[in-house]
């Protein structure tokens, strides 16, 4: 059997070697490109069709989500096994909408990568149990609209409503409404913990 063909995807170069350490100690994985944006991802996936993409999420420019979002559209049959810090739920449901197959925490590299890499390319699909947790347990929630999602980014930097108002351009009494109902889909007490939940969850990023 040829080695499945492997592009990495990262914008810290000391994981890409760590990856290409691990890749090269595998007859049956081979790299073939390498990428530290999500621009960069999208012309080398053009340029070497690789069998499996490990993605990061978070990157300057074009992040992963939006990477495998453009991949999976310009070439269907694309396999991408995210690799990331983010425990989130919203993150990981975001990555598997995009087109994500896999999805494998950077504390788990070593431990897990060659196995996950082996179940996406016999078809199957990867969560860790305790995000396949989260979403589960979330999977009947009311999702953020766009403008709460941008309203809870404001407050969590610390902002308060009249400042946020400014911000978006809205009317204070809207940006209380929408406090209210991010409140309520969160369950959350108050603002800080609406914050913390929606952090801990990759619903905002800071």
């Amino acid at each position: 059997m040829p080695p499945i063909r492997i592009m990495t995807v990262d914008d810290h170069p000391l994981l890409r070697e760590g990856i290409a350490a691990v890749i090269e100690g595998q007859d049956e994985l081979e790299l073939v490109a390498e990428a530290s944006t999500g621009e960069e991802a999208i012309e080398r996936y053009r340029e070497h069709r690789p069998d499996l993409t490990l993605m990061d999420l978070q990157m300057p420019g074009i992040g992963g989500i939006a990477a495998i979002e453009a991949i999976r559209g310009e070439f269907p049959d694309a396999r991408i096994l995210v690799l990331t810090t983010y425990r989130g739920d919203v993150q990981a449901l975001r990555a598997f909408r995009a087109g994500a197959q896999g999805y494998l925490l950077k504390s788990e590299l070593r431990k897990d990568m060659l196995s996950t890499i082996r179940q996406i390319m016999d078809g199957k699909r990867r969560v860790p149990e305790e995000i396949a947790h989260e979403m589960a347990g979330h999977a009947d929630d009311d999702e953020l609209t766009p403008r709460e999602t941008q309203v809870l980014t404001h407050v969590a930097t610390g902002e308060a409503n009249r400042d946020v108002a400014v911000a978006l351009g809205i009317a204070e009494e809207t940006v209380k409404a929408h406090m209210k109902s991010i409140l309520a889909k969160l369950s959350a007490n108050d603002r800080t913990h609406a914050v913390a939940i929606a952090l801990r969850r990759g619903i905002i990023e800071l």
